[in-house]
This record gives structure tokens, C-alpha cells and sequence, in this order.
């Protein structure tokens, strides 16, 4: 082997050391590098240079937002029924020296805290309670889990129950309560829409007498004011009737006065108007006349006088 060879080794060597001297760590990602087996760097996002056969790549972490599905788990209640729940874990990485020296296993440390204070909270709440506090059993395992991981350097950032599965025979009675629930709440708004139509029609009814009662008011109200106003206008004919009649009176008293005046006979004149007073009561059916005896026997002299004025006429 040539000299020339042995040189082109030791280049070829020296370039395959440089090349892998060069890390390059991508985003949402850091490397973990040791230096003799002692942590040395944590390398961010970028290219570095590393020295060969001295440093080392312990891990490769990544700092973006994480998701741990943990398999389902058989849980007791409080009330004995035994229950299986899975649960779904939301982290990130806020340390990577930290998660990678401080244990050995961090996912597998946040499952087993999470299974292992899941069937405590659980194993103190009873089936009803378990069912409607998925939100309280959530907060509850957050606190706990996020306050042990904080030694790892992991930031637990949300804790939720994916599935609570009963035994079958629960889940029978609890379909057979739901279907009684179902039937009692239809029965009850079928009541109620009954109750509610009933409260209309009577409603109906009330309004349709109000409006004949206020129908019937306003004609009654009608009616009066016609038959006032009839009876105002009744009452001014027989006031204009009078008032005609008391006018023609007078100025027929005033002619009479008038021709008594010119006649200069007012004898005479007065024994015609007792003839024409005397006839206008007989005529009248209601009234009766008791005369005496002298009365009767000047009568005729009173009539004489009477047709001797009208034949002077």
C-alpha cells in the first residue's frame, strides 16, 4: 500500500468526521448531546457542530404539543360496579434535559400516575356521580398528574375521559330508565299541549263573550241614544205643536179682543164664547157637566143671542 493511499484513507476519514460533525436539529425538535457520557448541550432548532468520537446524540426531543392515548382501564366505584374508562393526555415538553435525565420513561410515567390517581378519584364517587362528573374527574386528574410531571419537565396541558363504559346489565336498566324518561317527559308535554289548548279555547271563549257582551253594550247604548233622540224630537214637535197652537190662540184672543173692541156688543160677545166653551166641553167624552137650574133657563137666551150675532155676521 502506497503512501498515496494511506493519505487518500486519512482524507476520506477526516471528511466522513466532518460530515458528521454537522447536526442539524429541525423545528418543534432539540437534541440531547453528551460529552464524554456527561451532558453537554441541548442543541435548538439549527445546524451545530459536534466533535467527533467525543460528542454524542443521547436524544432526539420534541417540543411540540403531544397526545397519549391511554387504554382503557377497569375502574370500581364507590358503589361497586365496575367500570372501564380510557382517557386521552395532552402535554409538551418544557424541559428536554430534564425529561430525558430525571427518568428514564416519561410516557410511561404519565400513564401509570394517570391510571393509578384515576381509579382513586373514581374508587370515591358513585356510578351517578361518575357519569355526570366527567369535568370534575378531568380537573381533579390535570391537577394531580401536571404537579408530578413537573419533575420530569413536562407541562400536562389538558386531562379528558374519552369513554366511561358500565357493564351490560347497567347499560340495559340505564337504556330501560331512558326510555321511561323519554316516555314520561312525551307525557307530560302531551298533557301540557292539552292543558295549553284547553287554556286557548277557554281564552277563545272568554274574549268572544267579552266582545258580545261589548257588542251587545254598544247596541243597548245605541238603542237608548235612538230612542232619546226620538223621544228630544217627539218632545220639540209637541213643544212647536203647543208653541203653534198657543201662538193662534193668542192672536185669536187678540182678534177677539180686537172686534170687541169695535163691536162695542161685549154681552153679546161674551155669551157666544160661554155657547162655544159649553160645546167644546160637551163634545169632550171626559168631561161631564152639572149646570144648575138658573144656568139652564139662560141658556136659551144666552143661544138666541148666539145666532142672532152669527146671523149678523
Amino acid at each position: 500500500m502506497g503512501p498515496f493511499i494511506v493519505f487518500s484513507i486519512i482524507i476520506i476519514l477526516v471528511l466522513i468526521s466532518l460530515v458528521s460533525s454537522i447536526k442539524v436539529v429541525h423545528t418543534g425538535y432539540v437534541y440531547i448531546v453528551e460529552r464524554l457520557g456527561q451532558y453537554h448541550k441541548t442543541f435548538e432548532p439549527g445546524w451545530h457542530l459536534t466533535v467527533p468520537f467525543f460528542d454524542f446524540v443521547r436524544r432526539k426531543v420534541s417540543t411540540k404539543q403531544q397526545i397519549l392515548d391511554i387504554q382503557p382501564q377497569s375502574v370500581i366505584t364507590k358503589d361497586n360496579v365496575n367500570i372501564s374508562i380510557d382517557n386521552v393526555i395532552f402535554y409538551k415538553v418544557l424541559s428536554p434535559k430534564d425529561s430525558v435525565y430525571n427518568i428514564e420513561d416519561y410516557k410511561s410515567g404519565i400513564v401509570y400516575s394517570t391510571i393509578t390517581n384515576m381509579r382513586n378519584i373514581v374508587g370515591d364517587m358513585t356510578l351517578d356521580e361518575v357519569l355526570s362528573g366527567r369535568d370534575r374527574i378531568n380537573l381533579k386528574l390535570l391537577e394531580i398528574i401536571d404537579e408530578i410531571t413537573d419533575a420530569y419537565g413536562i407541562k400536562i396541558l389538558s386531562v379528558e375521559i374519552k369513554n366511561i363504559i358500565p357493564p351490560s346489565e347497567i347499560q340495559q336498566a340505564m337504556e330501560k330508565q331512558m326510555r321511561a324518561e323519554r316516555d314520561k317527559r312525551a307525557t307530560i308535554l302531551v298533557a301540557e299541549g292539552a292543558r295549553q289548548s284547553e287554556i286557548e279555547r277557554a281564552m277563545g271563549d272568554k274574549q268572544a263573550r267579552i266582545l258580545d257582551a261589548e257588542a251587545q253594550k254598544e247596541a243597548n247604548i245605541r238603542r237608548a241614544e235612538g230612542l232619546r233622540e226620538s223621544q228630544l224630537l217627539e218632545a220639540e214637535g209637541k213643544a212647536k205643536a203647543i208653541e203653534i197652537v198657543a201662538i193662534a190662540e193668542a192672536e185669536a184672543i187678540m182678534k177677539v179682543n180686537q172686534a170687541i173692541i169695535n163691536s162695542g156688543t161685549n154681552e153679546a160677545v161674551i155669551a157666544l164664547k160661554q155657547v162655544e166653551a159649553l160645546k167644546e166641553m160637551a163634545n169632550s167624552p171626559a168631561n161631564k157637566l152639572i149646570l144648575p137650574n138658573e144656568t139652564l133657563s139662560s141658556l136659551g137666551s144666552i143661544a138666541a143671542i148666539g145666532e142672532m150675532l152669527k146671523g149678523n155676521k
